[in-house]
C-alpha cells in the first residue's frame, strides 16, 4: 500500500470517527433543545403509555437539496411513522460519499445519494441495500469552466486541474466525458474537494474546471456565469438512489415501505408544483427561488422500486471504476438489492 493509500485509510478512519461524534452531538443538541421549560412541562403531562408509543428513531441522512428536504419541511413522514412508534431525526451531509460514511459509522439508517457513491461504498464493505430510485436526470450535472476560460471542450482539459467530490455522482460523468474525448483519467489533474471548497477554488481560479451537480450547478451558472462544456446528456443517466442499512431494512421493512410511500407522494407534489417547492426550499438551502426552479426543472420525477435494468446500469458503473483501478475489486451490485418478502 502506498503512502497516499495509508493517508487515505487514516483519513477515512478519522472521518468515520468524526461522523460518529457529530451524530452523537446532533442527538445531544436535539435532546437539549427539547428540554426547555415549556417542552418539559408538556412532556410531564404525557402518560407513560403515550411516551412509550414513540420510542424509536429513524435517522435520515439528506443533502442540501432534493425530496428529503421537502419531506422534512412538510412533516408528513413524522405523522406517517408515529403510529409505528418512530420519530425522525434529520442529519445533513455535504455529499453522497460523506453520507455513506455516516451510514457505515452507524449514524444514519436511510439516505439519498447519486449513482456513484454506492459503488465506492459497496467496494469499501458498507452493508447497505437499494430501496428506491428516481428516473435519470442527465442535465442535472455538468463540467463547468469560467465564462472567459480558453477551455472550450472536454478535450481541452488535458493537463488541467479539475475539481470534483471524489466518489460522487459526477465522478462517473467525468470518466465518461474523458473517454468520449479520447483522454485518459491520468491526462487531467483531479482535485478532490467537497462542493463548498470546490466552489471557492473555482471562483478563485485555483482550479480550471469543476464537475458538479444541482443545485450547486444552477447556482454557479446563475451567480458566476459559469459555462458548461459537457453535461450528462448522452454520457450518463445521473440517477438518484435511496439506500438503507441492510440491518435496518431487514428489521423494519414496514418503516422503509412507509418512507418510500411518502417519497412518492412528495415527489409527485414537487413535479406538479415546481414554483411552490422552489419557494419552500429557498430559505432552507440558502438559494434564491429562480436558481432552484432551474434545478428542479432538470430533475427526474417518479420515485420507483429498484429493477433489474437499474442494477445493470449500476453494474456498468462499478465495472468502469474497477477497470480504472479506482476500486480494488469487481463488485456484484445485485448483492445490495433489498430482498423484500
Amino acid at each position: 500500500m502506498s503512502n497516499d493509500q495509508h493517508d487515505d485509510h487514516r483519513a477515512n478512519g478519522a472521518r468515520r470517527q468524526l461522523l460518529k461524534a457529530a451524530a452523537g452531538a446532533a442527538t445531544l443538541a436535539t435532546i437539549r433543545s427539547a428540554a426547555g421549560v415549556g417542552a418539559a412541562a408538556a412532556f410531564a403531562l404525557q402518560s407513560g403509555a403515550a411516551r412509550a408509543q414513540v420510542n424509536k428513531v429513524l435517522r435520515v441522512g439528506f443533502q442540501k437539496y432534493g425530496n428529503f428536504v421537502v419531506l422534512k419541511a412538510r412533516g408528513t413522514l413524522e405523522k406517517r411513522l408515529a403510529p409505528l412508534g418512530f420519530s425522525v431525526q434529520w442529519l445533513e451531509f455535504p455529499g453522497g460519499p460523506q453520507l455513506l460514511e455516516g451510514l457505515n459509522a452507524g449514524a444514519v439508517d436511510v439516505g439519498t445519494v447519486g449513482e456513484t457513491p454506492p459503488i465506492f461504498a459497496q467496494a469499501g464493505g458498507v452493508d447497505f441495500v437499494y430501496i428506491a430510485s428516481e428516473p435519470p436526470a442527465p442535465k442535472g450535472e455538468a463540467i463547468v469552466v469560467p465564462q472567459d476560460s480558453p477551455i472550450r471542450t472536454v478535450a481541452d482539459l488535458r493537463g488541467k486541474r479539475v475539481a470534483l467530490n471524489k466518489g460522487s455522482n459526477v465522478h462517473y460523468l467525468l470518466v465518461k466525458a474523458l473517454q468520449k474525448a479520447n483522454l485518459k483519467y491520468e491526462d487531467i489533474q483531479p482535485v478532490y474537494l467537497a462542493p463548498a471548497d470546490a466552489r471557492a477554488a473555482f471562483t478563485s481560479r485555483s482550479v480550471d474546471a469543476w464537475v458538479i451537480w444541482d443545485p450547486y450547478l444552477a447556482a454557479i451558472e446563475r451567480q458566476a456565469n459559469a459555462r458548461t462544456i459537457a453535461n450528462g446528456e448522452h454520457l450518463v443517466d445521473n440517477v438518484q438512489y435511496y439506500l438503507a442499512t441492510r440491518k435496518f431494512a431487514d428489521a423494519q421493512p414496514q418503516v422503509v415501505r412507509a418512507l418510500v410511500d411518502e417519497l412518492v407522494a412528495v415527489d409527485n407534489f414537487a413535479r406538479d408544483n415546481i414554483p411552490a417547492v422552489a419557494a419552500q426550499l429557498s430559505p432552507l438551502v440558502g438559494l434564491d427561488t429562480a436558481t432552484l426552479e432551474v434545478a428542479l426543472k432538470r430533475a427526474g420525477y417518479g420515485v420507483r422500486p429498484i429493477d433489474a435494468a437499474t442494477l445493470a446500469y449500476q453494474q456498468q458503473i462499478a465495472d468502469t471504476f474497477t477497470e480504472l483501478k479506482l476500486i480494488p475489486r469487481k463488485l456484484v451490485v445485485a448483492d445490495a438489492r433489498w430482498q423484500t418478502t
